[in-house]
C-alpha cells in the first residue's frame, strides 16, 4: 500500500478545518462514518465522479504512516482499496495542499496553470 494519499476538500471547509487544527470530514464523510481518501492513481477517477465542476477546492496530501491506528484499507470502486480514515484528520499527517477548480471533464486547473495530477509525476 501507499504510504501517500489525497483528499480533495472544499475550500471554505479548509479553512476551518486549519483554524481548528483537524479536519473532521465533509457532509458525506461523516454520513458514511469516515473519511474518504484516494490514492494518486485513483484520484482522476474520485475527480471526475464526485467533484466535476466544482471550484475553490484543496487536494490535501495525506501521510497515511501517521495515522496508522485509525486507517483502513477497503474495498469501493470497481473493487479497488480506498483509503478510509476512521477518526479526524490531524493536520500533522497532512502535506502540501493546492489550490484547484475541476472542470466539467474531471480535470484539474491548478493555479499554477498545470493539469497534472500527482499521479502524473506532479505533487
Amino acid at each position: 500500500m501507499t504510504p501517500i494519499a489525497y483528499k480533495l476538500v472544499d475550500g471554505r471547509e479548509w479553512q476551518a478545518a486549519r483554524a481548528d487544527g483537524v479536519y473532521c470530514g465533509s457532509v458525506l464523510d461523516r454520513a458514511d462514518g469516515f473519511i474518504h481518501l484516494s490514492t494518486a492513481e485513483q484520484l482522476p477517477g474520485t475527480a471526475s465522479k464526485h467533484y466535476a465542476g466544482r471550484e475553490d477546492l484543496r487536494l490535501v496530501e495525506v501521510d497515511l504512516t501517521a495515522l496508522a491506528d485509525i486507517l483502513r484499507w477497503e474495498p469501493s470502486r470497481g473493487g479497488d482499496l480506498f483509503p478510509h480514515i476512521y477518526g479526524d484528520l490531524p493536520m500533522t499527517a497532512v502535506g502540501t495542499v493546492r489550490g484547484l477548480a475541476i472542470d466539467s471533464t474531471g480535470t484539474p486547473r491548478f493555479a499554477d496553470g498545470s493539469t497534472i495530477w500527482p499521479a502524473e509525476g506532479a505533487p
